[in-house]
């Protein structure tokens, strides 16, 4: 059960009510974005920081191994839901999907991010100068490098918010346990 009130689209004040109608008029009013709503600061940053992330470099591939990868790492059951209905829509199959879980890729420039992403997650941003140094030889550019930090971050908050809320998954569920 949430912690956090699950707004509907005409509760909230007014700029959560205007956010939640558009993501609504889109079918995409998933229970994670009622939740934030309490806080349209929250949402909007929410929607600001994913809208600018796929506008970058990295693929849609490589975007969803990110997100598989720190789903798994934090073990939260809402975004490995999401991002595995998410990661096929951008082409995942389903021995990918469970690969990027464990941190793994037959891709070796989404290994070099996956593996970027976990180190950044594992050592709560304490990578070394040869972490960085093996993405680049694995072929991620200094503006790959940024977005790989940005999605580990962006991954991490919604991480977050769906555990500390116990946000109710709206779609398929996963086992959080790979095997």
């Amino acid at each position: 059960m949430p912690r956090l009130q699950r707004l509907e689209k005409t509760q909230g004040d007014a700029k959560a009510q205007q956010m939640m109608a558009k993501l609504d008029e889109g079918k995409k009013l998933l229970n994670i974005f009622r939740g934030m709503a309490n806080s349209p600061a929250v949402l909007n940053a929410y929607l600001q920081f994913s809208g600018a992330l796929k506008e970058g470099r990295l693929s849609g591939k490589a975007r969803e191994a990110i997100a598989l990868a720190v789903g798994q790492a934090n073990r939260c059951e809402y975004c490995l839901a999401a991002h595995t209905i998410i990661g096929k829509g951008e082409g995942l199959d389903e021995t990918a999907i469970k690969a990027a879980r464990l941190g793994k890729s037959a891709d070796s420039k989404i290994q070099a991010v996956i593996t970027l992403a976990r180190k950044l997650v594992d050592n709560k941003g304490h990578v070394t100068d040869s972490d960085i140094a093996g993405a680049k030889q694995a072929g991620l550019n200094d503006g790959e490098v940024a977005e790989v930090v940005a999605n580990v971050a962006l991954n991490i908050f919604t991480n977050y918010f769906n555990l500390a809320n116990q946000t109710d998954v709206d779609f398929p569920k996963v086992a959080v346990d790979v095997g």
